[in-house]
């Protein structure tokens, strides 16, 4: 078994925790994910640093939270990463698909980028051609997104769900997966490699070619994830204000509705549990390609995503919201024989930038004494001592969608999460362990006061300490 093995990470969009069927979800399809997780390592409580891609993302590649690198929101600069590290200590760095870096083709550390971005708008309102535009201009074709969407009779009534009508191969994810075997099919062997895939779904428009979305919309046993009136009644007025633009404003081509139907809800998990199982089907036909280049032999195969997806619950749609349907993402990760016991769940709380300094450390790297991402190795290596996060953290600031609060912080423990509202006296306060679905806001129950206030001198103390732990860095990551 080579020191420095290949690494292979893995990260699609907007997927929830449980749309993996071996995670215990069985109205997901997903085979070969499913096989990831019965011969690898879950970590079933991975929590993210933003609820939205850029800021999570760029957390993850430079190992510090949000609020340190300055990037809090969509669209902001950044540019410079970890994967720089890896590069000049000779892994041969190459990332197809989505990073979400700004500029969007900054090289981020890699020899090779083959950027895709978002599936149906331009970067942020500027002019660029990806790797997917061009191929489809080849095609004579142009990606379907709101602009025609838009046109649809349905389009309101739709909640963002569409079917692919273009070739299949056409398909971002499927485009995705198919220029990732490819690069591995015909590129010169070259070792070692690190090799980042990044699928553009389940993110919205939830837009899979129909034999996906079909065979989903058939069964009875999809979940029901609307609110009820109760809870909508108690929602901290910022959600109230979102539900309201999301109707208003179709990010993403999705039109929300404040009451939709069965028959909506139904379709709308249909079309995001099938675009799942296209990603699967891609990353099967992915590994069997770097199985048969020998890229396998010795190799670590990340799986994750960059923040989860309401669908609905909470009255919500997409992101933006401190709830584990969004703040609480798959992680798998899949050794060759040898390196790691297979088969585990690690039950503690970890957050998914330490993802950075475990792939360092994979690769036979110093991690930087001022990151804040903690490596996950110990917990990897099974007889090592790994200490479990007593609070993960999240934080989102000047992003569409934010009912017009400025800045928004969460803090969870292993049984309460905490949402602090910059300039709002309200918030949210949740007791895990009685009320796993976030239903029941206990901000102002006077039983509850004391872990309120254990949770914001715990916050504070976390500013505090990151401040001084990152006092010295250089504010050039972007």
């Amino acid at each position: 078994m080579a020191q420095r093995p290949n690494i292979i990470l893995i990260v699609t969009d907007q997927q929830r925790y449980d749309t993996i069927a071996a995670l215990g979800f069985p109205y997901a399809v997903t085979p070969n994910l499913d096989r990831l997780v019965e011969s690898g390592t879950v970590f079933s409580q991975c929590h993210v640093t933003a609820p939205s891609c850029v800021p999570s993302r760029a957390s993850l590649f430079t190992g510090y939270y949000p609020h340190t690198t300055g990037i809090l929101a969509n669209g902001q600069r950044w540019q410079h990463t970890w994967v720089e590290r890896l590069r000049d200590s000779g892994y041969r760095c190459v990332n197809v698909g989505k990073m979400h870096t700004i500029p969007y083709d900054a090289d981020a550390g890699f020899n090779e980028r083959y950027v895709v971005e978002n599936k149906d708008r331009y970067l942020e309102g500027r002019w660029y051609f990806d790797e997917w535009d061009k191929a489809l201009a080849a095609n004579g074709l142009v990606k379907q997104q709101r602009e025609t969407y838009r046109t649809r009779p349905d389009y309101r009534e739709s909640l963002g769900c569409f079917d692919w009508e273009l070739p299949e191969a056409l398909h971002s994810d499927s485009f995705v997966g198919n220029f990732a075997k490819w690069w591995v099919n015909t590129h010169p062997p070259t070792e070692p490699l690190f090799l980042q895939v990044g699928f553009p779904g389940p993110h919205p428009p939830f837009d899979p070619p129909a034999r996906y979305s079909q065979t989903f919309e058939q069964r009875d046993d999809l979940p029901d994830t609307r609110a009820s009136a109760e809870e909508l009644a108690t929602l901290h007025p910022m959600l109230q204000e979102k539900r309201a633009h999301d109707v208003a404003v179709d990010h993403d081509s999705v039109v929300w509705s404040l009451d939709p139907t069965p028959e909506q809800m139904r379709r709308l998990w249909a079309h995001y549990l099938g675009n799942v199982t296209l990603i699967d089907e891609k990353i099967g036909e992915l590994l069997q390609a770097l199985e048969a280049r020998g890229y396998l032999e010795d190799a670590v195969v990340i799986f994750t995503s960059d923040h989860g997806e309401c669908l609905g619950e909470h009255g919500l749609i997409q992101k933006w919201s401190m709830y584990d349907a969004v703040t609480r993402v798959p992680l798998v990760v899949w050794s060759s024989a040898g390196r790691f016991e297979a088969g585990r769940t690690v039950d503690g709380q970890c957050q998914w930038f330490d993802l950075g300094p475990t792939i360092l450390e994979l690769a036979g790297l110093a991690v930087p004494a001022d990151f804040e991402a903690r490596s996950l190795l110990p917990a990897l290596e099974a007889g090592e001592h790994w200490e479990p996060r007593r609070f993960v953290f999240c934080e989102q600031a000047g992003d569409v969608a934010m009912g017009g609060v400025e800045f928004i912080t969460g803090i969870r423990s292993e049984r309460w999460k905490l949402v602090h509202f910059k300039g709002s006296a309200e918030g949210q306060l949740f007791d895990l362990e009685d009320d796993p679905g976030e239903v029941r806001n206990r901000w102002n129950d006077p039983a509850c006061e004391g872990v309120k206030r254990e949770l914001l001198d715990a916050m504070r103390e976390w500013l505090i300490e990151s401040n001084l732990r990152t006092r010295d860095r250089e504010a050039a990551t972007r």
